[in-house]
Order: C-alpha cells, then structure tokens, then sequence
C-alpha cells in the first residue's frame, strides 16, 4: 500500500521511524510504504530482508474537508452589480470586501491566493469580491475613489469603512485586512 501525502513535511517528521518504515523522495511528493510479508532493503550497499511492520497514519495528518481551503472571489464588472451586491449585503447586515486590482500588476497577482484563503476563513462572515480596473467601466473605479493597485476595502452599509492599500509586502496586508475586519465585523 502507498500512501500519498501533499505536504511531504508533515510525513516525515510524524510517522517516519527508520526501523519500521521505508520512504522515498521525488521532486515534491514523498511515497510511505507498508509492507505485507516481506520486502528488500538497501542501506549501505547491502540488501536484507524487511519482516512485515505495522504503520499508522492517523486521521489528524488528513485536511478538513468539511471547510474549503480557498473560496474564489467573485468579480464585479459595472455599477449596476456593485449597487445590487450592496444592497444584498445591508440587507443581511453583513460587511463586503472588495479587491480592487489589475491583471497586469505582480503584486495583485500575488495577493490573490492569499484573499482567497482569507475568505475562506470568514466564510460565514464576509464575502469577498474583486475589481479589475482594466475591464470595467471607469464610473465604477471613481465610485471606488482608487488611485492605487492592490486597494482592498471594506464595505458595510452601501458605504466603504476602511482600506488597505497593498504596495508592500503580502503578509504585511493580509494582517492589516485581518485587523480591519476585526474592527468591523
């Protein structure tokens, strides 16, 4: 049977034990091997046999499943939707977060995955969006009052609370975002 895990990390450092357990490294994935019965071994240029040995994983080493990793943020393209989306959003008293960015700028590029992450954290509690100013009307981007690229902003009651301009370093926005949704949510 082989087992195979995506963070080679974590399976190396919990469950490998030289002396009941086998495992190879290739690229980025590792392969754990139990053995049934016997197997051959090659350590130092000598092979011997492998009596059968019992190896766990335990359900701990497996993802929750039950909550997504990453949610996808929905993009918003006129004014018409930003206004519908607005009005959904003070209906349920829920604040709304929204990316503004360019397909064109690295530091956008780069932040993206990690909002997603974030918004897969505030689930129930927010919903994220993202504008890219290159293909949408210039009306939506002045409503937005954005000069800068990544702007992300915090919405709540039709109207914009709070925002982080994101010209340096990703982990430095995700914090101060995870700050502002605090005082806001």
């Amino acid at each position: 049977m082989s087992i195979f895990v995506p963070n080679s990390h974590i399976l190396c450092r919990e469950i490998h034990n030289p002396h009941q357990q086998h495992w190879w490294g290739g690229g980025s994935c590792f392969v754990l091997v139990k053995s049934y019965g016997f197997s051959f071994d090659q350590r130092k240029d000598e092979w011997k046999k492998v009596v059968k040995r019992d190896s766990r994983v335990g359900a701990g080493f497996l993802p929750d499943l039950s909550r997504p990793a990453a949610i996808e943020m929905q993009p918003i393209e006129d004014c018409d939707q930003l206004d519908k989306i607005l009005d959904e959003a003070k209906q349920l008293s829920q604040p709304i977060i929204i990316d503004w960015m360019a397909s064109w700028c690295r530091k956008c590029i780069y932040l993206e995955p990690k909002l997603e992450k974030l918004a897969a954290e505030y689930d129930t509690k927010l919903r994220f969006f993202c504008v890219d100013v290159n293909k949408v009307p210039q009306a939506l981007v002045k409503r937005g009052n954005i000069t800068k690229m990544p702007t992300i902003q915090l919405w709540k009651d039709g109207e914009m609370k709070a925002e982080v301009i994101g010209g340096h370093k990703a982990w430095l926005v995700i914090e101060e975002l995870r700050q502002m949704i605090q005082n806001f949510v």
